[in-house]
């Protein structure tokens, strides 16, 4: 008897999957609880696993959306949930990196991560604020998978003296990337028909 095409289970999980009573908003939910607990986590010097359990948080708050529009579940709201719990998510997880320098005396390290914050916070208003204006704006070199990606990275080795690094990267791509998204949606305000 010959093997069944794998195509075809992936398709059957996720025929099953959109059967199932789960929603968008629980996948939203999830990440969400995830990182809090991470954040717990690297409070309390748990870096490596904090690291792995905010990977797998944010692996989920990418899901959503695409989960959202495959299985035709999603509402407005829940694209509204996302959103809000995505920033909620990065400050939390900052928030607890910060306490950790804190505790250490590091305050420049406090200081990118407040300016990490801030520039991450600004990057997904940059891009609101100009779609409400008709301006497509995802231009940038530090777009929320690249912050998870260096956020993550720092955690997981930060035994290895990589948390404090990561936060200089991700302080300094974020605020390049608000200063780019800046330039691109007045390029494109000023190149716009009156």
């Amino acid at each position: 008897m010959r093997p069944r095409p794998r195509g075809n289970r992936l398709e059957v999980l996720r025929d099953r999957l959109i059967a199932s009573r789960l929603t968008p908003n629980q996948i939203s939910m999830a990440g969400f609880t995830l990182n809090v607990i991470a954040a717990v986590l690297v409070w309390q010097h748990e870096f490596f696993i904090g690291g792995v359990v905010f990977i797998i948080g944010s692996i989920c708050d990418t899901l959503d959306g695409g989960y959202s529009r495959m299985s035709g579940k999603g509402t407005p709201f829940g694209a509204f949930l996302d959103s809000t719990l995505d920033r909620i998510v990065e400050g939390i997880v900052l928030t607890a990196v910060a306490a950790t320098f804190t505790e250490r005396g590091d305050e420049l390290a406090v200081a990118a991560v407040v300016v990490a914050v801030m520039a991450s916070l600004v990057v997904s208003y940059t891009r609101a604020r100009a779609e409400s204006l008709g301006v497509e704006c995802k231009v940038g070199i530090a777009d929320r998978l690249v912050r998870v990606l260096i956020l993550a990275a720092g955690l997981v080795l930060a035994d290895l003296g990589a948390l404090e690094p990561a936060v200089y990267v991700l302080a300094a791509l974020s605020t390049i990337t608000v200063v780019q998204r800046i330039l691109h949606v007045k390029r494109q305000l000023t190149a716009a028909p009156v």
